[in-house]
């Protein structure tokens, strides 16, 4: 009977403990992970965060709360989600993509596939501009602000 008791003490205390670490990296989640971008070995539509000349027009391809909530400052939304209203999206960005020489775009990580979606439509319109992929997405813009 001592050792059952002993043993649900021990398992009150092994549970207790486990309770507290859970909630102590609940509360401090782990950091992205760091994107590393060498212009020597991406993608050739691809550009490194810290290789984005001053004077480009950011797209963000993620949803529009994700934008709204901690998009690029003055990047404009473009993306295929299917509740937004492509037309009007596509409209919107058109003039702004016309106004520039290098439109970059970047959606929720490297593995997100909408940006390079997005920068095909983009290269499609064949209006002369440079269309790039932000390497690492949104991460590697969070890492550098």
């Amino acid at each position: 009977m001592k050792s059952v008791f002993q043993i649900a003490i021990l398992l009150a205390i092994s549970a207790s403990a486990a309770s507290i670490s859970w909630f102590a990296i609940a509360k401090n989640p782990k950091p992205a992970p760091v994107t590393i971008c060498d212009p020597a070995i991406i993608k050739a539509d691809e550009i490194c965060f810290d290789q984005v000349p001053e004077n480009v027009l950011w797209i963000d391809a993620r949803t529009r709360n994700e934008w709204q909530k901690n998009g690029y400052p003055n990047s404009i939304l473009w993306n295929l989600d299917p509740s937004e209203d492509a037309n009007k999206m596509e409209a919107d960005a058109f003039s702004k993509i016309a106004e520039n020489k290098l439109v970059v775009v970047y959606c929720t990580s490297q593995a997100c596939d909408t940006s390079r979606q997005i920068a095909k439509k983009i290269q499609k319109l064949e209006l002369g501009i440079e269309v790039k992929v932000l390497h690492g997405g949104h991460p590697s813009i969070r890492l550098k602000n």
